[in-house]
């Protein structure tokens, strides 16, 4: 009754805004879907979408903070060709992006230039990605690696980070409090200091219990970024930032009825969570600096230097058939990179874009055996560590000879310093009918490198890393139509896409039942994405997103459908401005059932399914005097149950092993109040 009566007093200060009345809330200038939007990431350099081969995805700042999303992947999930994943919902669960039925680790994530994708581990975890930080997201859908290289079969994601601007200055400080015990404060500053000096600074602290046992997280971030605005003569950036998060790893949940397990006065399961004493700890920091120039109208040069840090602490313990054991684990990575980048301009129409980039790894994995009481054994620490390097050189050409048409080709040659080299090519069509319509065609081969963990993870008895690796590769094709309507006031997406992959590396069993990564399946898949939006009508806009994906994998046993991945996928947002001040947003999210087959390889009807779901998020809004804002936000408003993936889980008790699942999280409600100066 009590948390009721909370809930129903802080719905009144939006129903009732009249106490406070501000400015008109009406969105003369909310964002507009067209073709003339500017995107950089598809060629690296500035092209209106019009211009572009590629399906594209342009979510700005206005976007971002009306948004019910309390994480990137949320904000990005079930965007057309977007599938967001995760281990559950609990506090530190990795958060992944799968665009078109390919793996988490086929897209790549940039941070103003630099990439965020885990170099051991692959993917990019975007849940540690603050959203107040980000002043754009663009996502490229199909082959990237001519211009990103490995990590780019499926798309890149780049997120520019927020600048200062001149004139103003930028001041926000908010703080909140939510379910499962979850609090953030937040504050972010940024202005012209001195001329053409400027900066913009942002820190965030969230704390949760989470929904389940073991599900905690603590999360700190800060960023700065330093601004020289010289104009088009010189324009330099150096970004800096870092994260650290503590959290606690709770595993699947246990089937119905599992009683808690004690082993040597230490509770290490119950009947919510397969464990409760595994967490998980980063440390990972990011600098990165740009230097951009336009000496003449005809010539862009564009220089780029990042470092990279990452450290990944995991703590587990284990019970299998009596034996009890377990391992500390610390894996880092360190990563520079150089980038430069000529686009010149030689005659009306054309552009011809040249770059280099070059990376350096550094890859260091301590392990620390436990004994039954979860304390370190003597003498059993192991220390492995390597050194990689890449070198990409690519060209890529485009031409418009006319309005209705411009053609795009370009090539990259990669050199790896364990698997040799790949030469990548790439060609694009667009044709522009009328002047709000563009036909497009993209078609370009794709690769992967195998990771540092996939070379060089220690070997023991049980486990290997596999030196002599084949990356991924392939090829992927997508075609579509892009239509503006009404005065630009509807957009249409139309796209469908194809690929294939061989060589896909995955960790199995060799002949000497040593798990260790080779170059086993082939995959594919082919769909479509439709995306509508609509507004602003009378202080309405409308977005409906569908994608439809059929994804294959094929092993040296069957061809099946794709483990975990949706066929259909909904997405369907609703905005609405009052005119007292008040922004209302709501977001359903569908997704279809996802097969799984365990480890067996000959069989092709799954063995479990993830059934599939809908979930609705709700956030309201309202600004008061100009400068303060109120809002509340309802996730899972519903409170659906879901699950995301599936594990196993022994019963120390019992003795049985059986198939559980990691579950989403329920209803969760957060209400924050911020001050903008």
């Amino acid at each position: 009754m009590k948390r009721h009566l909370v809930i129903s007093s802080l719905m009144a200060l939006f129903v009732f805004p009249a106490l406070c009345m501000a400015e008109s809330g009406q969105k003369s200038d909310a964002p507009v879907e067209t073709l003339d939007e500017v995107v950089v990431s598809a060629t690296k350099t500035e092209e209106k979408r019009k211009d572009v081969p590629n399906a594209v995805i342009v979510i700005d700042e206005m976007q971002i903070e009306e948004s019910p999303a309390k994480t990137l992947g949320e904000l990005l999930a079930n965007e057309p060709g977007i599938d967001w994943r995760t281990y559950g919902d609990y506090g530190g669960a990795r958060g992944t992006i799968h665009i078109r039925g390919m793996e988490g680790n086929a897209t790549q994530v940039r941070v103003n230039g630099v990439t965020v994708n885990s170099p051991s581990l692959g993917p990019a975890d975007v849940s540690k990605i603050p959203l107040n930080s980000i002043e754009r997201v663009e996502v490229v859908k199909g082959s990237g690696s001519v211009l990103y290289g490995s990590g780019a079969m499926a798309g890149t994601i780049n997120i520019i980070t927020k600048r200062p601007k001149r004139e103003k200055t930028d001041l926000k400080v908010s703080a909140g409090y939510g379910t499962q015990s979850t609090y953030q404060v937040s504050a972010e500053q940024g202005m012209f200091a001195a001329g053409d000096v400027g900066y913009y600074l942002t820190a965030n602290r969230y704390n949760t219990h989470g929904f389940r046992s073991n599900s905690d997280m603590s999360h700190n971030d800060a960023s700065l970024k330093l601004v020289l605005d010289k104009g088009d003569l010189l324009n330099v950036s150096l970004y800096g930032d870092y994260i650290y998060r503590d959290f606690g790893r709770p595993d699947v949940q246990p089937p119905p009825g599992t009683q808690s397990y004690y082993l040597n006065g230490t509770e290490l399961t119950n009947s919510e969570s397969a464990s409760l004493v595994d967490r998980g700890r980063d440390n990972d920091a990011h600098a990165v600096l740009n230097l951009n120039s336009r000496p003449a109208d005809w010539v862009d040069l564009k220089l780029r230097g990042d470092y990279t840090y990452m450290d990944s602490y995991n703590y587990g313990r284990y019970v299998y058939w009596g034996m009890a054991g377990g391992a500390r684990t610390w894996v880092t990575n360190k990563v520079l990179g150089l980038e430069g980048d000529l686009d010149l301009r030689p005659f009306s129409g054309a552009n011809l874009l040249i770059g280099s980039e070059y990376k350096h790894y550094d890859w260091e994995n301590k392990n620390t055996n436990l004994d039954a009481f979860g304390a370190n054994e003597p003498d059993s620490t192991t220390h492995t560590d390597a050194s990689l390097h890449t070198t990409g050189v690519y060209m890529e050409g485009q031409y418009r000879p006319c309005q209705y048409v411009k053609g795009l080709a370009g090539i990259r040659h990669e050199d790896h310093s364990v698997f040799g080299t790949e030469d990548l090519p790439r060609f694009g069509l667009i044709v522009n009918p009328l002047q709000n319509t563009a036909l497009k065609i993209n078609y370009g081969k794709h690769f992967l490198a195998p990771t540092p963990n996939d070379l060089y993870w220690p070997s023991d008895p049980y486990t290997s890393g596999n030196p002599n690796l084949k990356p991924e590769k392939g090829w992927h094709l997508d075609a579509g139509v892009e239509q503006a309507l009404f005065d630009k006031k509807m957009f249409l997406s139309l796209t469908y896409f194809n690929w294939d992959l061989k060589d896909k590396i995955l960790w199995g069993p060799d002949s000497n039942w040593v798990w260790k990564p080779q170059n086993l399946d082939k995959a594919k898949a082919q769909g479509c994405e439709i995306g509508t939006k609509i507004g602003p009508f009378y202080d309405l806009t409308l977005a409906l997103d569908y994608t439809y994906t059929d994804a294959e994998e094929e092993n040296p046993y069957v061809t099946r459908r794709a483990t975990y991945t949706p066929r259909d996928q909904f997405r369907g947002d609703l905005t609405y401005w009052a005119p007292f001040g008040l922004t209302a947003t709501a977001t359903v999210r569908y997704v279809g059932d996802r097969y799984y087959y365990g480890s067996d390889e000959s069989i092709t009807e799954p063995c479990n399914t993830l059934d599939a779901y809908i979930t609705m998020d709700l956030r309201l809004e309202q600004r008061l005097f100009d400068h303060w804002l109120l809002s509340l936000q309802a996730n899972n408003l519903f409170n659906k149950s879901y699950d995301t993936y599936f594990g196993s889980f022994t019963d120390q008790i019992s003795g049985q092993t059986s198939t559980a699942a990691f579950p989403g999280a329920g209803r969760s409600i957060f209400f924050q109040v911020a001050y903008e100066f």
